[in-house]
């Protein structure tokens, strides 16, 4: 280990994840959210090993991403629509836009833009069209792969998501899409009501619990690493009294005669759950591994 720090993926729970949540989608094929380069694990790796396993349908945020994966010959949908500026790259056919207003899908129109993707708002207050604007017709004539919405408060027991469930099924047969997706990770775990054709996990697949019902399925993807800072084979770590509190605040006293050891990991304030340092066992060099 050259590095003082590093991400260990393990690969068969990434792919164990996705198998787990694909048959938790019922009928409805079940995609994989890799935008923020697969969620800072590489999202060439993370694509590649999910399409061997049966992903057909991959999201990104920009299109500087989905060039990134362009030569992987995968199905890819740009989250964020399409600007001016990204019009070339988006009519160069890498990937489908999906198109989040009014004016994105004029632009896409009027550049005579094929297939596509459509998000739309059905109370999140976020991106997406309006339900009327798709009554309207809004949408008529749009070469139209998707039919996309997001759930607001799927990760809770709201009566938010069966609104949304309903005002997006109202929308069936009102555009030529293919197909209709609302599920992300947490709304896989609602239920048959909620996948409509399409699911689309993200956080769940590396390894997030979005809800207490996906527990149980859903395994560690990821293990932080970091080397000691200060402590070396032949080289004991120095013993703090009793009465030596550890910084940064000394908000943390040392209940016994310890070995206190640095690992380089960043400031202890931007770390959650800090209780894993009187549950780590010392050693005088390897490597430290949490959850």
């Amino acid at each position: 280990m050259t590095a003082p720090l590093r991400l260990r993926l393990d690969p068969d729970a990434l792919i164990a994840n996705w198998r787990a949540l694909d048959r938790l989608s019922g009928a409805a094929a079940c995609g994989a959210a890799i935008k923020a380069d697969g969620y800072g694990l590489g999202a060439r790796g993370v694509a590649t090993r999910l399409a061997a396993a049966g992903t057909r349908d991959f999201f990104v945020a920009s299109w500087s991403e989905a060039a990134a994966l362009a030569d992987c010959g995968l199905d890819v949908a740009v989250l964020h629509g399409v600007r001016a500026e990204d019009m070339p790259l988006a009519l160069s056919g890498i990937a489908r836009p999906v198109l989040n207003s009014a004016a994105q899908v004029a632009r896409w129109r009027d550049a005579g833009g094929g297939r596509c993707d459509v998000m739309v708002d059905t109370g999140i207050n976020r991106l997406g069209v309006a339900p009327e604007e798709v009554r309207g017709g809004l949408l008529d004539d749009l070469q139209i792969d998707t039919l996309l919405s997001h759930l607001a408060c799927a990760d809770e027991d709201s009566a938010m998501n069966a609104r949304q469930a309903t005002a997006f099924r109202a929308l069936e047969g009102r555009t030529a899409a293919r197909r209709m997706s609302l599920a992300n990770s947490a709304g896989i775990a609602l239920g048959a009501d909620y996948a409509f054709d399409l699911t689309r996990p993200g956080l769940a697949l590396y390894g997030g619990v979005a809800r207490a019902e996906l527990a149980a399925v859903v395994r560690q993807v990821v293990t932080p690493e970091a080397r000691f800072c200060n402590a070396a084979p032949s080289r004991r770590a120095s013993r703090s009294d009793i009465t030596r509190s550890i910084p940064r605040r000394c908000q943390w006293k040392l209940p016994s005669s310890t070995s206190v050891m640095p690992t380089a990991i960043g400031a202890a304030s931007a770390i959650a759950g800090l209780r894993w340092l009187e549950e780590l066992a010392c050693q005088w060099w390897g490597v430290c591994r949490w959850i």
